[in-house]
C-alpha cells in the first residue's frame, strides 16, 4: 500500500507540474484579437451588391421533378447580362440547367474549378423584405440566396469579368461550375463531373462552398476568422421500424412498437454509443483559434498536449458543433405510428439523420446502429447514404494556394482548418481531385447564420469586393 500511496503522490506532482507548465505557457502567450473588417471600396461594393441583388430576384427554388426549367432558364440570362464578357469569352456548357464554363489557359495539366450551387431552398414565413425582393439596405443584401450562395456564384463570375477586362490569359484552365440541384442532393453536380470525366479533366483544386469567414466561430472566441472546410462528413437517412400484431388500444400488451422505438430512441440520447475523437484537423482549428480566445479556453486549446483527452470527453456537452467534429452524430427527424387514437400500430417507424466521421465511417457506424436496434427488435433500413470524403492535404501544396489567397484579400485575417458537418456538392467532385476545399469568401455573423434555410436571409454587401478579390487572386496565385 506505500508503494501505492508514493506512485499515486509522484503522478499528481507531475499533473501539477504540468498544468503549471501550461499556466505559464499561456500566461506567456503574446495577446492577440482577430479584428479583421472589410476594407471599405463604395463603388465595388454597389456594383457587386446590385449584380447580387438581381440574381437573388429570379427564384430558383430547387425542383428535381423538372416541372419548372424556366426559372434557371431566367437565371442563367440574367448572368448574361450581368457578365458579358465571361459569356463571350468562356465556352459555356448547359447539362439540364447545371453550369460549366471553359476559360483555357496556357496550360492544361493543373485545371482549377471555382464553384457553388445556383439553386435555393423554399422561402417560408414572414421576411422584413419579400424573399426574393432583392432589396438593398442597412447594408445587406436581402433574399433567398443572397448567403447561400448567389454571393459566391456573383463573385467568381465578377472575378473573371474583371480579369477579362485586364486581358489577363489564366496560366492554367479555369472552370466554373454551379449545379441547381445541391439543395436537394440532386444529380446536378454528379452531371457535370461526368462531363469533366468524359473530357478528362483532373483538376488540382476545387473550391465550393462549405466554410465561410465565421464571426464569433466559437463562444469564448470572438472575431471573424476564415473557417476553411477540409472535408464532409458522410450522411444517410435511416428508417428504423417496429412491428406488432397490433390490437385496440384498451387491452395493450408490453412492448408495443411505439414503447420500443422510444427506448431506443431514449438509449441513443442518453448513451452515445459512437467513439469521440479529435482529427489532426481539429487539434489544427483549436490551436490556431487558441491565441484568439478567452483565457480559459486560451489555456486549454493551446496546450492540447495536456488537455486533449479532456476537450475530446466534454466538448460534445459543451457544443452541438463542437460535438458533431469529433463523432458520428444521430438526429431523430420524422416519425410515425398509428392513424387513430385508440389503435395499437401494426408498424411504427422512425427516420433517422446520421452523418459519419472519418475515424467511424458508415459501415462501422451503421453496425453499430443496427447491434443497438436488434436489442428492441426493430428492423433497420438505410433509405439513402454516402460516406466521408477524403479530407484535403492541409500541408499540401493546393491548401497552400488557398491559404496564399485568403492572406492576399483578407490582410489580417486567421485561417483554419474547419469540419464541414453538413453537405456540398464538392463531395462529388472528389472522385476527379484529391484537393476539395470549401470556403465562401464573405462574412457571415449571428444574423446571416440564422437567415441561411430560415427567415430574412441576407448578406452585408461590405463584404462583396473582397469575396470578388479573393477569387481574383485564386486564379493568379494558383499558377
Amino acid at each position: 500500500m506505500k508503494v501505492v500511496g508514493i506512485v499515486l503522490l509522484v503522478l499528481l506532482g507531475l499533473l501539477i507540474l504540468a498544468l503549471a507548465a501550461a499556466l505559464v505557457r499561456t500566461l506567456l502567450m503574446e495577446e492577440k484579437s482577430a479584428s479583421y473588417r472589410p476594407q471599405p471600396d463604395p463603388a465595388r461594393e454597389e456594383l457587386c451588391a446590385q449584380k447580387l441583388a438581381r440574381m437573388v430576384r429570379c427564384e430558383t427554388e430547387t425542383d428535381l421533378e423538372g416541372h419548372e426549367p424556366e426559372k434557371f432558364v431566367r437565371f442563367h440570362r440574367e448572368l448574361e447580362r450581368l457578365f458579358p464578357r465571361v459569356h463571350a469569352s468562356l465556352e459555356r456548357t448547359v447539362i439540364d440547367n447545371n453550369l460549366l464554363y471553359f476559360w483555357p489557359g496556357k496550360e492544361h495539366d493543373r485545371p482549377l474549378v471555382l464553384m457553388s450551387h445556383q439553386d435555393v431552398v423554399p422561402a417560408e414565413g414572414d421576411w422584413i423584405y419579400p424573399p426574393y425582393s432583392g432589396n438593398i439596405a442597412d447594408g445587406k443584401v436581402w433574399g433567398r440566396g443572397a448567403g447561400d450562395t448567389k454571393c459566391s456564384v456573383m463573385a467568381f463570375f465578377q472575378a473573371v469579368e474583371d480579369l477579362l477586362a485586364e486581358d489577363y490569359v489564366p496560366g492554367q484552365d479555369v472552370y466554373l461550375a454551379s449545379s441547381c440541384t445541391e439543395e436537394q442532393a440532386g444529380d446536378g453536380a454528379p452531371k457535370l463531373v461526368a462531363e469533366l470525366q468524359r473530357r478528362g479533366v483532373k483538376p488540382f483544386l476545387v473550391c465550393d462552398e462549405g466554410g465561410g469567414i465565421i464571426t464569433d466561430p466559437i463562444t469564448g472566441v470572438p472575431g471573424s476568422f476564415a473557417m476553411v472546410g477540409v472535408f464532409e462528413k458522410g450522411i444517410a437517412n435511416v428508417k428504423v421500424t417496429a412491428r406488432s400484431q397490433g390490437g385496440h388500444a384498451s387491452a395493450p400488451p408490453k412492448k408495443t412498437p411505439i414503447a420500443r422505438l422510444a427506448a431506443f430512441e431514449n438509449r441513443l440520447e442518453k448513451r452515445d454509443p459512437f467513439r469521440r475523437h479529435m482529427s489532426k484537423e481539429v487539434v489544427q482549428m483549436f490551436e490556431n483559434l487558441g491565441p484568439y480566445a478567452s483565457f480559459g479556453l486560451k489555456y486549454l486549446f493551446c496546450n492540447l498536449w495536456l488537455f486533449k483527452p479532456l476537450l475530446t470527453l466534454v466538448m460534445p456537452a459543451i457544443s452541438p458543433q463542437a460535438a458533431a467534429m469529433l463523432k458520428t452524430t444521430v438526429a431523430f427527424t420524422r416519425q410515425s405510428g398509428s392513424d387513430a387514437n385508440n389503435v395499437i400500430p401494426q408498424e411504427a417507424w422512425v427516420v433517422l439523420n446520421m452523418r459519419f466521421i472519418p475515424h467511424q465511417g458508415m459501415e462501422e457506424s451503421l453496425a453499430i446502429l443496427r447491434k443497438i436496434a436488434k436489442k428492441y427488435d426493430l428492423e433497420v433500413e438505410v433509405l439513402v447514404g454516402s460516406d466521408y470524403t477524403k479530407p484535403a492535404d492541409i500541408t499540401g501544396e493546393a491548401w497552400n494556394t488557398v491559404m496564399s489567397a485568403i492572406d492576399m484579400s483578407f490582410p489580417g485575417l486567421v485561417a483554419s482548418p474547419y469540419v464541414v458537418t453538413g453537405g456540398t456538392d464538392a463531395r462529388f467532385y472528389q472522385k476527379i481531385c484529391d484537393n476539395c476545399v470549401r470556403f465562401s469568401p464573405v462574412i457571415y455573423g449571428p444574423e446571416q447564420m440564422k437567415g441561411m434555410h430560415g427567415l430574412n436571409e441576407n448578406i452585408e454587401t461590405n463584404c462583396l469586393p473582397g469575396a470578388v478579390d479573393y477569387y481574383k487572386n485564386l486564379i493568379r496565385i494558383h499558377f
